[in-house]
C-alpha cells in the first residue's frame, strides 16, 4: 500500500486546522511521488526533461514549495463549506504564486484544479464524520461544485488543454471534475489498487496506474503537442505493455525507457495521465488513513 503518515483524529471544529494540514501534506506528497516516479514516458522525472525543453526537475520542486500551504487552505475551505467562488479564488491565487516561482512555466496547474477539489472535498467529508472510500470524494465534488465548475467561465481559455478541448472535441479537466472524477475512480484507482494486491511494490504500481492510463485517457497534452496520431500512438504502445505484463514481466523497465525515448523523439508528454496519476496516489493516501 501507499501509506501517508497521518493518523486519524476526532474531526471537530476545534481540529479542522490539523486536518486540513494533513491533507495538505498528503496532496504535496502525491505529487512529489509522481514527479520522482521513473520511468515515465516523455514526462519529467530525475532521470531527465523529458520532452520539455523549459522545465526539469528543479521547475517542479521549486513549484511545490509554492503550492505547499494552497492544499491545506483548500482543504480547510472544503471543510467549512466553502462554495465554488471561494474555492476558484484559492487556485487562482496559487496559480499565480505557482507562475512567479517558476517564471511562467505551467508546472501545476493541473494539480492546482483537480487535487484542489478533491482536497476541499476531503476536508468536507472528514469534517462531517463520512467515509472517503469508494468514489465518495468525486460524488462530493459534483455534488457541491459540479454545476459551478461546468457554468463558470474557464479560468485559462487558451491553455494548451482547452485549445485540445476545443478542437478534438474530447473530455476536458473541467468536466471530469463535474462528473466527480470517473476516469480517476474507475480506471486509476482500481490499477492502483489491483497491482498493489498483485505483489506490485509502490513504484511498480505507481507506473502500471500510468500505463493504464496512458493507454485509455484522451490526453489533452497528447494532443495538443501530437494530434490524434501522436495519441493513438501512446494509447497504442502502451497497451502493448500493459498486454505483455507490464510491470510484472522481466526486463520491464528497458522496455518503458524505450517507450520514453520514443515519446521524446515525437515531442510527447502524457501530461493529463500523470496528473491523474497523482490525484490517485492522493486518493489512495487518504483512504489508508482515513475509513
Amino acid at each position: 500500500m501507499i501509506r501517508s503518515n497521518a493518523a486519524p483524529t476526532p474531526v471537530s471544529s476545534h481540529n479542522a486546522c490539523p486536518l486540513a494540514a494533513m491533507i495538505g501534506r498528503t496532496a504535496v506528497r502525491a505529487l512529489y511521488a509522481e514527479l520522482a516516479l521513473h520511468p515515465k514516458p516523455g514526462l519529467v522525472s530525475p532521470l531527465d526533461s523529458g520532452s520539455h525543453d523549459d522545465m526539469d526537475m528543479s521547475t517542479f520542486l521549486r513549484s511545490l514549495f509554492a503550492l505547499r500551504g494552497y492544499f491545506r487552505s483548500i482543504a480547510a475551505a472544503g471543510a467549512e463549506g466553502a462554495g465554488f467562488t471561494t474555492l476558484r479564488d484559492l487556485g487562482i491565487a496559487a496559480e499565480r504564486r505557482m507562475l512567479a516561482a517558476t517564471g511562467g512555466i505551467n508546472t501545476h496547474r493541473g494539480a492546482v484544479f483537480g487535487i484542489g477539489f478533491l482536497a476541499a472535498a476531503a476536508g468536507w467529508r472528514l469534517r462531517r464524520g463520512r467515509t472517503l472510500r469508494g468514489a465518495a470524494l468525486g460524488g462530493t465534488v459534483a455534488d457541491l461544485w459540479g454545476t459551478d465548475i461546468l457554468g463558470a467561465a474557464p479560468q485559462a481559455p487558451d491553455s494548451h488543454g482547452g485549445l485540445a478541448v476545443q478542437r478534438y472535441g474530447v473530455r476536458g479537466a473541467r468536466q471530469e471534475a463535474a462528473e466527480g472524477f470517473p476516469t480517476l475512480f474507475t480506471l486509476a484507482l482500481p490499477a492502483l489498487d489491483r497491482a498493489l494486491a498483485d505483489g506490485a511494490d509502490p513504484e511498480r504500481a505507481l507506473v502500471h496506474t500510468l500505463f493504464t492510463l496512458m493507454a485509455e485517457l484522451e490526453d489533452t497534452n497528447l494532443l495538443h503537442r501530437g494530434g490524434p496520431a501522436g495519441l493513438a500512438f501512446v494509447q497504442g504502445e502502451a497497451r502493448r505493455f500493459l498486454d505483455r505484463g507490464g510491470v510484472f514481466r522481466a526486463g520491464w523497465r528497458a522496455e518503458a525507457l524505450a517507450l520514453h525515448r520514443a515519446c521524446v523523439a515525437r515531442r510527447l508528454s502524457p501530461g493529463g495521465s500523470a496528473d491523474m496519476l497523482a490525484a490517485a496516489h492522493f486518493v489512495h493516501a487518504l483512504r489508508e488513513g482515513w475509513a
